[in-house]
């Protein structure tokens, strides 16, 4: 038999979280962001369950070739573009758009032979200085993409570094204004600027294309922060859940100790059950006492360091556990971003880092 540790990955709760993230576009087109494996939740799985997005967007040319085999055929979007002269071809391949955002990928599209038209995104830096042209390059670049005879549109794109926090998005879109207002056509052109966090909070940020991320898979862009945008309170449902049982219990007395070293200490008689969850399955490994968990649909703590394959609870109010007894780590009932707030981490690391040997089932 297996080890008892599982990840459920709902296809309901992924196409409500995507008609949130709709209802917030307004009339804008969706881009539902599929990269590294669609944050954990499966690449094709993901696809299926979000069929009514616009398009796709994904970081590498083996996810979209593997968008293009399972059948999709709505536009994907290459998040970081083409990284050598040859996966020029592959754009044409699998009818890609590219996000050009350097000028060395500007020559590449200039110096190829293109099998036909493209579409592609140009990306500003507004001021997160990741990626993308500023005001030393951006006029040039626009110029030769808007000069050559097969580039088709060119939508204007930049990301917000703090969409989530204080700072806001209007000192970034306000540069972007200012970046592209003198430019002839650009200043027309579509534009594709919200991410998850700017989508719920700032509709003036919607533009032509939003590009919603973590609030697909059930996840707050604001984490646990803000207590009026918290998952539930946005009407978002978890996509996975990840659960195991317990495969132990040890009745400890005042004084003894649990765990890697003895990290802590019993102060009274107690109970604690072994889970069969560890960090080699994606369960963040620093973790602190405390982190809450859920054993028998009772919230509970984990106590002690997370090992490899284990960690444990404190059962002394859950008197009814015995081996065998169902823990969720996360998910239904217990909010990812509850458990990546206690663990000093985002839900975003928890759901990205779910460990290829944990089995993974689909439901409706």
């Amino acid at each position: 038999m297996p080890r008892p540790i599982r990840a459920t990955i709902s296809s309901g709760a992924l196409t409500h979280n995507f008609m949130v993230a709709k209802a917030y576009a307004g009339g804008a087109k969706v881009w539902a962001v599929l990269k590294a494996n669609a944050y954990g939740h499966g690449l094709e799985r993901a696809a299926r369950a979000l069929a009514l997005a616009d398009g796709f967007a994904v970081l590498d040319f083996q996810e979209a070739a593997r968008l293009r085999l399972a059948g999709v055929a709505k536009p994907i979007l290459m998040l970081e573009g083409i990284f050598k002269p040859e996966d020029v071809a592959l754009l044409h391949k699998y009818s890609l758009t590219p996000v050009i955002h350097n000028p060395e990928q500007v020559e590449m599209l200039r110096t190829a032979v293109l099998a036909g038209e493209l579409d592609v995104y140009l990306k500003i830096n507004t001021g997160m200085n990741r990626l993308g042209f500023t005001v030393d390059n951006l006029r040039a670049a626009y110029n030769a993409l808007r000069m050559h005879p097969q580039i088709r549109t060119i939508t204007a794109m930049t990301h917000f570094a703090d969409a989530d926090g204080e700072a806001g998005i209007k000192a970034q879109l306000d540069w972007l204004n200012e970046l592209i207002q003198p430019m002839e056509g650009l200043s027309q052109a579509p534009r594709s600027l919200a991410n998850s966090a700017a989508l719920i909070r700032y509709p003036e940020a919607r533009g032509d294309w939003v590009r919603p991320g973590i609030m697909l898979y059930g996840g707050s862009p604001f984490g646990t922060t803000s207590a009026d945008r918290t998952g539930q309170r946005l009407d978002l449902k978890p996509a996975m859940t990840l659960g195991s049982e317990l495969i132990a219990t040890q009745h400890l007395q005042p004084g003894e100790h649990i765990g890697y070293g003895f990290a802590y200490e019993a102060v009274g008689e107690m109970t604690i059950g072994v889970v069969a969850c560890g960090y080699a399955d994606g369960y963040p490994r620093h973790a602190p006492t405390g982190t809450p968990v859920l054993v028998n649909d009772k919230r509970t703590r984990t106590v002690g360091r997370i090992s490899m394959d284990m960690l444990c609870v404190d059962l002394s109010d859950i008197p009814e556990a015995y081996i065998g007894t169902p823990v969720t780590l996360w998910g239904e009932g217990l909010p990812a971003d509850e458990v990546a707030a206690a663990a000093g981490t985002v839900s975003y690391e928890l759901f990205c880092a779910l460990a290829p040997r944990v089995p993974v089932a689909e439901i409706a």
